[in-house]
């Protein structure tokens, strides 16, 4: 059996300031605008690829 997706749950611990602009707009994309803004997101590809962009800048969990 598959195991079911897990949710992750990222949050912005780093300013976007100095940040490139794909990089703000991948950010912004997440629903992530200001330090310390958290947001659930589904656990598939295009998240993943999303994340790994700006990992630098966000701290990743389970939900």
């Amino acid at each position: 059996m598959a195991k079911k997706d897990v949710a992750l749950k990222v949050k912005l611990v780093h300013s976007l300031i100095g940040a490139q602009k794909d990089q703000i707009a991948t950010a912004n994309s997440l629903g992530l605008r200001k330090i310390g803004d958290v947001s659930t997101q589904p656990n598939n590809a295009a998240t993943q690829g999303k994340v790994a962009k700006i990992i630098h800048l966000v701290e990743v969990t389970e939900a």
